[in-house]
């Protein structure tokens, strides 16, 4: 025989009303476990930051230039391939 569930909450024998579910959750509750897991995770991080080394202001100059020779080198690089190609293409005689 097949149970049978009434749509009314209040009815014995139907499933959990979404509000008694709902109730069962202390969202407020400071000492949960996931709560003290976050702030556990975030000092550690702090502590983490504290060791790293970080570069010299000279050392980051120097690197961002190089980065940004090699950025317009590259760039200028495909500009000429782009013209170079383009003329190529124009001494083909359209059909």
């Amino acid at each position: 025989m097949v149970e049978r569930r009434s749509p009314k909450p209040d009815v014995e024998g139907s499933s959990p009303s979404g509000r008694e579910l709902y109730q069962g959750i202390n969202f407020m509750n400071t000492n949960n476990e996931t709560v003290q897991a976050i702030v556990t995770y975030f000092k550690g991080v702090r502590a983490e930051c504290g060791k790293i080394n970080w570069p010299e202001k000279q050392q980051v100059i120097a690197e961002t230039i190089f980065v940004v020779a090699i950025v317009a080198s590259c760039t200028i690089a495909v500009y000429l391939m782009d013209i170079i190609f383009k003329a190529i293409l124009g001494l083909i005689p359209n059909s």
